[in-house]
């Protein structure tokens, strides 16, 4: 089979983001025609159709969104190998190794993560990251964390890392590498000064409760179905500090919380969550992805 080469590639990608032929020939700057004849010869390579065309555009197939995630992938090691080499050049070519040595590190680093993680776990290591590596922007992205969730955007090469939640029920996707940061538990959060909170409506969302929590969840009979499913944890936090309810939520959902809120500890039985990042095994050795890891750890111990 012949090797399909980055610009054949990038096509694939454009079509992918697109939705089409058309508008991917005029963000590329390239003729349908041409768009069209680089995408067959690309099926042809692969042995497999990729996208299914209709009048509403083009719609990629199980096989195309497998080649999308691997068109991606290889494009941003391509763009990550000329980002460390430029910046190996950029020091004298004095070396560098894994650690980062004098290399200048620059360039986009796209992050996934899931809302309390970006608002309260983020912010700090990319604060210590950019100050140490001024030419690194990073690119976060909110991504619910629920189906494939952060994980999934780092396989379809759409993020370089991700901050996910993992462990012994939700380990890395085997395509993947990572590691634990910090280990949450979760508390009863309810409206200061009631005088029996465990009375009150339950508050939840959808996130919440995940295959870790689910068996504790099922064990407690003081523990209500949820009248309210809210968005995200900050409408859940709102709700409970109006004294519409009560929640059971994890430790970096709490932070910053309100004084008309009051947090109660469930005890040595409390349930808990692994929060840690996950990324490809190929950008696991890149020196902006290792430096980020590092603060990261740095600011979870």
């Amino acid at each position: 089979m012949d090797d399909l080469a980055p610009r054949e590639l990038r096509v694939l990608v454009a079509v992918g983001r697109e939705r089409g032929f058309s508008a991917a020939a005029v963000a590329l700057g390239m003729t349908q025609s041409a768009v069209s004849h680089s995408v067959r010869g690309s099926e042809r390579k692969l042995g497999a159709v990729l996208f299914d065309r209709g009048r509403t555009g083009a719609t990629p197939t199980a096989a195309g969104e497998r080649a999308l995630a691997h068109a991606r992938r290889v494009l941003r090691l391509l763009e990550v190998m000329a980002a460390e080499v430029r910046g190996a050049g950029r020091d004298g070519g004095s070396g560098g190794g894994p650690g980062g040595g004098s290399v200048t590190l620059a360039g986009p680093l796209r992050i996934a993560a899931f809302r309390s993680a970006a608002l309260h776990l983020l912010p700090r290591a990319l604060g210590r990251l950019t100050a140490r590596h001024p030419g690194i922007v990073p690119e976060v992205r909110i991504v619910r964390e629920v189906g494939r969730g952060t994980a999934g955007e780092v396989l379809d090469g759409r993020a370089d890392l991700g901050i996910a939640t993992i462990g012994t029920t939700s380990p890395v996707p085997p395509e993947l590498v990572g590691g634990v940061l910090v280990e949450e538990g979760y508390a009863l959060v309810h409206p200061a000064g009631h005088p029996a909170p465990r009375s009150l409506p339950l508050v939840d969302w959808t996130e919440n409760c995940t295959s870790y929590t689910r068996e504790w969840w099922a064990g407690q009979e003081w523990l209500p179905p949820a009248t309210v499913q809210a968005e995200d944890d900050g409408a859940v936090l709102s709700m409970v500090s109006t004294g519409y309810g009560m929640a059971v939520m994890p430790e970096l959902s709490l932070i910053g919380a309100p004084p008309s809120v009051e947090i109660t500890d469930l005890g040595p039985e409390r349930p808990t969550r692994s929060v840690g990042y996950v990324t490809t095994p190929e950008l696991a050795s890149s020196l902006a992805v290792r430096a980020l890891i590092r603060e990261l750890r740095a600011v979870a111990g």
